[in-house]
């Protein structure tokens, strides 16, 4: 079964889903590494970000490997890396072209397959476009100044202030809701959860009594 959890930038999404897929013993994927991975190998080929053709053949002439929350690359640790400015905005120009989607898109299917079907995966297009028919889906979000100051104790963060932040996030909150491919937005039948005066343990409770009642319904045939 799939737990699919999207929603914008700051509103507790690895962490919630993290916490989830610990509770309910799921490997967890987190989606936006696998889109920072190719701003990181178009950076590395020289590819220009605009040019989509250039980005996908440098994808597709490296391997991306996710194991435990380690991103790597051709099989070198780039975990920490791809938290840099530089590659959080390339991830964020790449992610536009739609050939450089679809072949993340399979990428994430695949590591699904790959760890027995079953999974906590967060993003911004995991309910609506990655994987439709997840039973369970979660769409965090939470007003923008709340976003921002959580953000601001991310160790990328550090240098930044609040104003800057918020800008940040409005901005990127923009490009995912406006592209034309796959754009950011709660899929149809997902639960929605404002998560600007919960708690992170809150937030949690709720996502798994949303899948506990999913799972009853599922055996009583519901």
């Amino acid at each position: 079964m799939v737990i699919a959890i999207d929603g914008p930038g700051g509103v507790g999404k690895s962490t919630v889903s993290s916490r989830v897929a610990a509770a309910i013993g799921y490997p967890h994927l987190d989606t936006g590494s696998t889109y920072r991975a190719a701003g990181l190998l178009a950076l590395r080929s020289g590819a220009e970000l605009a040019d989509a053709e250039a980005v996908v053949e440098a994808v597709r002439n490296a391997e991306i490997t996710i194991d435990a929350g380690i991103v790597a690359v051709d099989g070198i640790d780039v975990t920490e890396e791809l938290r840099s400015d530089r590659v959080t905005s390339a991830s964020s120009t790449v992610a536009v072209h739609p050939e450089v989607r679809a072949g993340i898109v399979a990428l994430q299917r695949s590591w699904v397959v790959d760890h027995g079907g079953s999974a906590v995966v967060e993003g911004r297009d995991i309910g609506t476009v990655v994987f439709p028919d997840a039973p369970v889906k979660i769409y965090l979000t939470a007003r923008p100044e709340v976003r921002a100051a959580r953000r601001a104790n991310d160790a990328e963060a550090a240098s930044k202030t609040l104003g800057q932040i918020e800008a940040e996030l409005a901005a990127r909150d923009h490009a995912d809701s406006t592209r034309v491919t796959s754009p950011l937005r709660p899929a149809d039948d997902a639960i929605v959860v404002d998560t600007s005066d919960l708690g992170i343990d809150e937030v949690v409770e709720a996502v798994l009594e949303v899948i506990e009642y999913v799972v009853a319904n599922r055996k009583c045939g519901g």
